[in-house]
């Protein structure tokens, strides 16, 4: 049902009442079968400048008037018509939406398939996840985001209770996806390990600290599998990850000093592979029984 009373803590009363004007509009839109805020508002990590970012759910077989939904777009834009795209036009996961620049600040739309969600929250209960690099900086989109983006957002419009049976799905890690996630980053680390190896000894700046931002990324979804904490982005990860219980001590400080410096000449990038290999083995020596080399290399 639509809430024309609903209170969103923290933010601002102008993007409020947006918000109730847009609630209003885009329930009507025939195939709209659920509305939510996410984002930064969404999970509490919103500044001055946050842009609201609504999500707009749909089924598969009934996809929302696109033309409508323009409309209501261009209607609240002030800065020349406003961007929207049509169904996986952003690629696979982020698959659509709309760039927006109001007299409230930005707003953007982001189409969400529903039957897309629940087929990924299914396969995550499973321990199955998707990686697809190309979709978005910086390294890519996790399928796990969805389940991250359930979690933290605020209904709007869920008149089926859509987003509500969802959030329950979510609402407990599943133990199948946090030893998957550990098990296979932790072996991507040191798989990439091997090569960085011979890279750095010979002095091959580009390749080297590929595999080191490689090996990083990887121990990111090592870190919230183990801490039970869905990804979200990339954008802040280290501010995130520096709140986790399970953690190796001044992880986040020796990470940023690894990738501010690797060095330059096969001697110092050799020194730099090592400290990185280092910091693998003390978030191996976290995961207890999880983590099990796939081979013996």
């Amino acid at each position: 049902m639509s809430n024309n009373s609903f209170i969103i803590p923290n933010v601002p009363l102008e993007k409020q009442v947006l918000l109730r004007t847009l609630v209003d509009q885009l329930q009507a839109v025939p195939g709209m079968a659920a509305i939510v805020l996410g984002g930064s508002y969404a999970s509490g990590a919103h500044h001055a400048n946050s842009d609201l970012d609504i999500g707009l759910y749909y089924w598969e077989a009934e996809p929302f008037d696109l033309t409508l939904i323009r409309q209501i777009a261009n209607n609240i834009a002030i800065e020349g018509t406003a961007t929207v795209t049509g169904f996986y036009e952003w690629g696979a996961w982020v698959n659509g939406g709309a760039w927006i620049h109001t007299a409230q600040g930005k707003v953007d739309f982001l189409y969400r398939n529903l039957d897309h969600i629940q087929r990924t929250v299914d396969e995550a209960q499973q321990g199955i996840t998707h990686h697809d690099y190309e979709q978005q900086p910086t390294h890519g989109f996790y399928s796990v985001i969805y389940l991250a983006e359930t979690q933290i957002c605020r209904p709007l419009y869920d008149p089926a209770g859509l987003i509500a049976d969802l959030k329950r799905q979510v609402a407990v890690y599943p133990a199948k996806l946090k030893q998957k996630l550990v098990a296979d980053t932790l072996w991507s680390a040191e798989f990439t390990l091997l090569f960085a190896r011979d890279f750095a000894a010979k002095g091959d700046v580009y390749n080297t600290v590929g595999c080191l931002t490689r090996i990083t990324a990887n121990l990111t979804q090592a870190l919230f599998a183990l801490n039970e904490q869905y990804f979200m982005r990339d954008k802040q990860v280290m501010a995130t990850i520096a709140t986790f219980a399970v953690l190796p001590p001044n992880y986040v400080e020796q990470i940023q000093a690894i990738l501010a410096t690797p060095g330059s000449t096969a001697p110092a990038l050799t020194q730099t592979v090592q400290q990185i290999e280092a910091t693998w083995r003390r978030i191996v020596a976290l995961t207890g029984e999880i983590y099990q080399p796939k081979f013996q290399l």
